[in-house]
């Protein structure tokens, strides 16, 4: 990177954290005529975005986050056409299982706001499910949904890839393996980011710097409220009954999902005794690698789902992988400006959909930095809007949200 000047910044724009969101954002600005540098302390990609599901649901629980998983299947689907760059997506469909009652007027209930806010859901029937899906045997008492608007990236990596390639074709920088140490503030407003090796001057910084989103903010003295909290999946060796055009299958009862995946199946799961992983209670060179991850916890899973897929939990495990959701108190992302510092932009809040909201969050968040207005319903995600809260507040809420994630109780305690 060239510097612009005595007087003038190095960028428009620093996006800290090179995943999904931050990769977004970037290429926003970039294509709004900004001038953009993203830095990371590790390779792009390289923590929770590579190791995501890839799975992009339109159904979600208000008109915000169905308005940003529904723009977000469309730019992944047109990402050509857009950015520039090829990227290959599934256009699987999916199907949302429930198995007990009050799952199924759960889904009931999400049919109805769903087809409110624009999404294309369907009711099916058992004989429709046993027809699309080699891998789940419907039991003939299921309710479902067919949700047809539903994609995967069935490789996550592809769209971080994807991501950069774009970056760079309008503009933006991207520098891997080099680590902010500081936020230096002037005049009351963010001034850049210093790294190990540089100080980068610009008027705005984006903190998208997923599980070590809060200790990139506390550089610059500024608490973010979100709890990191780990994920895992796993794939299963090549299974010949698998059909790899199957749609994904979400069992909400279980909360499980499930997709053809390298032949086998991909499984995955928000288990009910979540594990939070603070990076800031870790050693300085802590990174995903060294989260520690328990394939028992997938097995006991996949055991609530044995009967209609059995492949899920007696098909060996061709790779086990895991990443850090950073849940916030009411489970919605935490995006926007931060009040009470100029300059400091939060990007994060995944709450287990950040991947696949990152085309349209990063869209909206560019369109917000470079007009200075916020798209409509954009302002409720202010990071400043829980007010001060405590470690064990921000942990427990944050928790409950994980582990509530496909459930029919839509408050946390406390709230």
């Amino acid at each position: 990177m060239t510097r612009r000047g005595k007087g003038r910044p190095d960028a428009d724009v620093v996006v800290v954290g090179a995943g999904a969101l931050g990769l977004s954002t970037a290429l926003h600005c970039a294509l709004a005529g900004r001038s953009v540098v993203v830095v990371d302390r590790c390779a792009a990609g390289s923590q929770a975005s590579g190791r995501a599901a890839g799975l992009f649901k339109s159904v979600q629980a208000d008109e915000l986050r169905t308005w940003l998983a529904r723009r977000s299947i469309a730019r992944a689907v047109s990402f050509a056409g857009w950015a520039g760059v090829p990227l290959e997506v599934a256009r699987s469909a999916s199907l949302l299982i429930a198995r007990t009652a009050q799952h199924r007027e759960y889904l009931a209930r999400e049919l109805a706001q769903s087809r409110g806010w624009g999404a294309d859901v369907r009711e099916a029937d058992p004989g429709f499910v046993a027809e699309r899906v080699s891998y789940y045997r419907a039991a003939g008492e299921e309710f479902a949904l067919w949700c047809p608007e539903d994609i995967y990236i069935a490789e996550p990596v592809s769209l971080i890839r994807a991501y950069l390639a774009a970056c760079r074709l309008h503009g933006a920088v991207v520098a891997e393996n080099e680590p902010v140490t500081g936020i230096p503030v002037t005049g009351g407003r963010v001034a850049g980011v210093q790294t190990a090796g540089r100080l980068i001057t610009a008027p705005v910084v984006v903190d998208a710097a997923g599980g070590w989103v809060r200790q990139v903010a506390e550089l610059a003295g500024v608490p973010v409220p979100l709890a990191p909290v780990r994920h895992q999946l796993l794939i299963t060796g090549p299974q010949p009954q698998i059909n790899p055009a199957d749609p994904i299958v979400r069992v909400v009862d279980a909360a499980v999902y499930l997709r053809p995946s390298r032949g086998g199946l991909m499984f995955g799961g928000f288990e009910a005794g979540p594990l939070p992983v603070d990076p800031r209670r870790q050693p300085p060179s802590f990174t995903t690698d060294d989260m520690p991850l328990d394939v028992a916890v997938l097995r006991t899973m996949a055991a609530q789902v044995s009967a209609e897929a059995p492949a899920a939990g007696a098909a060996p495990v061709a790779e086990h992988r895991g990443g850090l959701f950073t849940m916030s108190p009411d489970g919605r992302f935490v995006a926007g400006p931060v009040p009470q510092l100029p300059g400091l932009w939060v990007a994060s809040g995944c709450n287990g959909s950040g991947f696949s909201s990152s085309p349209a969050l990063g869209e909206a968040l560019a369109t917000w930095i470079t007009t200075g207005t916020p798209p409509p319903g954009f302002a409720a995600l202010s990071p400043a809007r829980f007010g001060p809260l405590p470690d064990d507040t921000l942990v427990t809420q944050g928790l409950w949200q994980y582990a509530h994630y496909y459930d029919p109780v839509a408050v946390a305690p406390g709230r």
